[in-house]
């Protein structure tokens, strides 16, 4: 496709708040329940951006960096890095805020891969990424590198 888009266009942020029912038994947010977050503000950013219904495709590594705790405000940021033939990579950002405290901590990223689909479940094209800023660009051109070492690691 010949039209390109600006990652500013489809950036999406997503707000939780971390319920007894999101916690381990320490009162600390699950994992797996901050990555269903992540993965659901990625999802969405990958649909307005290609304007199609886009599936997970994978996940790069996922890191806890800071707990967060019952309580405590999540603050999730995706954005669009690249969009390939008919796969997108997704950047996304979680903040942890305590509600009586003004500043907030990375507790986690991760780059999300989603493939668009056509109305019968197929593959399609997307529309490709402009990227503006500095940091953009950055992330544009190592999309590539991360794109090129899974493709690698891919069983056939």
């Amino acid at each position: 496709m010949d039209i390109k888009k600006f990652p500013s266009l489809s950036v999406v942020y997503k707000t939780e708040v971390v319920c007894p029912n999101d916690t381990n038994p320490m009162g600390i947010l699950q994992g797996g329940r901050l990555v269903q977050w992540m993965d659901i503000a990625a999802a969405v950013c990958a649909q307005i951006h290609s304007n199609k219904i886009c599936v997970t495709a994978s996940i790069d590594a996922v890191s806890f960096m800071n707990p967060a705790s019952v309580g405590n405000i999540i603050s999730i940021e995706a954005k669009i890095c690249r969009a390939f033939t008919s796969s997108m990579e997704i950047l996304v950002k979680a903040w942890s805020r305590n509600v009586f405290e003004t500043e907030k901590q990375l507790i986690s990223e991760s780059f999300f891969t989603f493939v668009a689909l056509d109305e019968g479940g197929k593959p399609t094209a997307v529309i490709h990424v402009n990227p503006v800023t500095s940091a953009e660009c950055e992330q544009y051109e190592m999309s590539s590198q991360r794109k090129k070492i899974k493709d690698k690691h891919k069983t056939p």
